[in-house]
């Protein structure tokens, strides 16, 4: 339920709301738009920053800034009629965002959004895109600001990466790293969910030796340091908006520290087991189900389908870690409760109003939870907390 204790944004702009509750995680809201005539909006928020709301003619999600944090979503489909959707998309990344040109033989059945968080000088974007062409032409080169580098790390389907005359196939066990700044083709073969990092170039290159600094290549992001370097970036993608401005540029600078420690490793392609796409796919489910946590309904069908994958892989994936997907549910249920409790020390939220924004459907279920998990009651972490 809403707050009616109204929290402060220093520096709020024109595209920022006011929360009147706790925005860290999935639950209801009332918000405020400062330069809109105050005009309150009350939404559902089923991703952190972001508010489904309709407000002033228009719905969809909204960005939440959340004191000197502030997550934004670019583009989402999620509120356009379906026949309107390819040619906003379009619009709004050909010569807005990216300076591309995109094609889809496909227009009719079009899905994607662009949410973006900035960590110093590297921008971590959540993408999610269906069967197209992008191409970067020499045209779109003298529209760029910047000189940077792309490093994409797919979640789930495929991407074949053109540039410098070579073709990188790309996919959840094989991640890629290619010249914004330089032309290329992205031919995504499918619906596609993938990271994309962009990173100066001038900063990334400066960590490999001057025979060494690439174009484009890909590695592994299924084992040793690939695998590190993308369990690191999908961290921070659910993480990193919850932090200060400064930890966040530290963070981005080790970012790029292990990513290029990632590619220089990689003389040859690493063999791409079945092992490294379950886990990658299982950091695509992980990744969905922080977003829906706070869902009391959540069902394991559900999950399943909503991943696009069966019951019993599901079931497979999350024994690769030696636990069960309801296991893992509970346990993130419980670690969230509990940073819940140290950040909302003057006691905004009741600890039932907790429980069940995290999922849980009883207050007295949550608590024996809890204290099985921690040690301690809910009531006995705020009480530290609040002294």
């Amino acid at each position: 339920m809403p707050s009616s204790k109204e929290a402060s944004c220093p520096g709020a702009q024109d595209t920022c709301l006011t929360v009147h509750s706790q925005a860290y995680f999935p639950g209801f809201l009332g918000v405020t738009a400062p330069k809109a005539k105050n005009k309150k909006i009350i939404g559902y928020t089923d991703h952190p920053g972001f508010l489904m709301a309709t407000a002033m003619g228009r719905s969809g999600r909204i960005p939440i800034c959340k004191g000197r944090v502030k997550v934004d979503l670019i583009f989402s489909t999620d509120s356009l009629a379906r026949a309107k959707r390819y040619a906003a998309w379009r619009d709004a990344i050909c010569d807005v965002y990216v300076h591309v040109d995109v094609h889809a033989e496909d227009q009719s059945n079009y899905d994607g959004f662009i949410r973006e968080v900035q960590f110093g000088s590297v921008a971590l974007t959540d993408v999610l895109l269906s069967h197209q062409q992008i191409t970067r032409r020499p045209s779109h080169l003298s529209k760029l600001d910047k000189d940077c580098y792309y490093v994409q790390l797919i979640q789930t389907g495929n991407i074949n990466v053109l540039q410098d005359g070579a073709t990188l196939p790309t996919n959840a066990g094989l991640g890629a790293l290619f010249c914004a700044s330089e032309p290329y083709v992205l031919q995504c073969l499918g619906k596609v969910r993938s990271y994309y990092l962009e990173l100066p170039r001038k900063e990334f290159a400066s960590r490999f030796g001057k025979d060494r600094i690439p174009i484009s290549t890909t590695m592994s992001t299924g084992r040793g340091l690939g695998r590190i370097a993308t369990e690191f970036c999908a961290t921070l993608a659910s993480e990193g908006a919850s932090l200060d401005t400064p930890t966040r540029a530290r963070l981005g600078e080790e970012l790029m520290d292990v990513l290029a420690l990632a590619f220089d490793s990689t003389q040859h392609e690493e063999p791409r087991t079945d092992q490294v796409v379950q886990r990658a796919r299982l950091r695509s489910v992980k990744a969905w189900l922080e977003h829906h946590l706070g869902n009391p309904e959540l069902t394991l069908e559900s999950i399943a389908k909503s991943n696009d994958i069966s019951l019993r892989y599901l079931h497979s994936l999350f024994r690769l870690e030696g636990t069960s997907i309801s296991h893992w549910i509970w346990n993130r249920r419980l670690e969230r409760s509990f940073d819940m409790l140290l950040k909302d020390d003057n006691g905004a939220l009741s600890l039932t109003e907790i429980a069940y924004l995290i999922g849980f459907s009883s207050s007295s279920h949550f608590s024996t939870m809890f204290r099985r998990k921690f040690g301690v009651r809910p009531s006995d972490v705020r009480r530290k907390a609040s002294t």
